[in-house]
């Protein structure tokens, strides 16, 4: 079994919206029946204050010849009271407008997002299909120059290489645009159904291990039990989380990357890890944040639009589990790069 390694990390909390109350949204409409309620109170003492003046005014104070405390008291509070009504009554109108705007945001959100989803499935049919026929038409051309014993050029033989290099990345990028756009869709829930996490994993590293052998690097994986079994969990996110990590792993390994699947009594874990340079400790906090890579950092072109990490991170945490990482940067002769995804076997209750 792998244990996890744990790395807290601090988060930024998020800003309240502009038409949010200064009070926080479980308090204020208690606190405006309540202010209502005061109002309602203070007017009835006003006009009790005001109705006994004459019958009590001059009993109670009989030094005063003209108007009586008991009538500046009560007049005081007949206004004090229509001043708080008044305020609760507006504090009420506010809340409920603010109520209907944040449900037509909501709806305007989730109809853009509807809009969204349908345009990119369209894109990604559209754009999809000649890209499959690209493919397939360079793995014709390499056959073919290998069928007739002829050497290829050494320009031919790179053209080629990076267009198989090449669409699995265009094939990750359009998948982790589509998963940005799920991630932002308001009230979507996590799908979970019986999963087997062994055959995801072989299937990405049946992808992958055309473009790492051209890289001269080896790509392998392992599970324990060799039987592993089904999980209760979303086979998408499975796959979109170690795509996303073999993708990066196969780009910065040296030579090798190692795909390990374990499992204990509550949790299975997927370890991908590589010999790379490794990352440097104060670059570790940073990872896993929107849009960041190291040239971020040191204000050079970015290689990478820094989704893929972030995308991982938040589905992992999505479905109940996370992602970690660890490492050891050069020159340190152990250097290497190790992610560990944790997910539970089945739904919490």
């Amino acid at each position: 079994m792998i244990i996890p390694n744990f790395r807290p990390r601090l988060r930024a909390g998020l800003p309240w919206n502009r038409r949010q109350s200064w009070l926080p949204p479980t308090w204020a409409a208690p606190v405006a029946g309540l202010t209502r309620r005061l109002g309602g109170l203070l007017l009835a003492a006003g006009l009790v204050g005001l109705l006994l003046a004459p019958l009590l005014g001059e009993a109670l104070f009989p030094r005063l010849w003209s108007i009586e405390p008991l009538t500046y008291i009560g007049a005081a509070l007949l206004i004090l009271g229509l001043v708080v009504h008044g305020a609760a009554h507006l504090t009420q109108e506010a809340l409920r407008r603010g109520e209907a705007a944040a449900v037509e945001d909501r709806r305007i959100a989730e109809r853009w997002t509807r809009l969204t989803q349908q345009y990119f499935e369209l894109f990604n049919h559209d754009l999809g299909r000649p890209l499959r026929r690209i493919l397939g038409k360079e793995r014709e051309i390499r056959e073919l120059l290998q069928d007739t014993d002829a050497a290829i050029p050494p320009s031919v033989r790179e053209l080629l290489d990076e267009i198989e290099e090449q669409t699995p990345s265009f094939r990750l990028m359009m998948s982790n645009i589509q998963v940005l756009i799920e991630l932002e869709t308001p009230n979507t829930g996590a799908t979970l159904h019986a999963v087997e996490p062994a055959e995801v994993v072989r299937r990405i590293v049946d992808r992958y291990s055309l473009v790492a052998a051209d890289a001269q690097k080896q790509i392998a994986w392992w599970s324990e039990p060799t039987e592993f079994g089904i999980v209760y969990c979303d086979s998408s996110a499975i796959e979109h989380i170690v795509t996303n990590l073999v993708d990066n792993t196969v780009r910065y390994a040296g030579s090798y990357v190692e795909i390990g699947l374990t499992r204990d009594e509550d949790n299975f874990y997927i370890r991908v890890g590589d010999d790379g340079p490794g990352i440097a400790n104060r670059y570790l906090p940073f990872l896993f944040d929107r849009g960041w890579t190291p040239e971020v950092a040191r204000r050079e072109e970015r290689t990478s639009s820094g989704l893929g990490l972030f995308i991982a991170h938040t589905l992992a945490k999505r479905y109940g589990g996370d992602l970690t990482v660890t490492s050891v940067a050069a020159p340190d002769p152990e250097h290497h790069t190790a992610f560990l995804v944790t997910l539970p076997l089945r739904p919490k209750q």
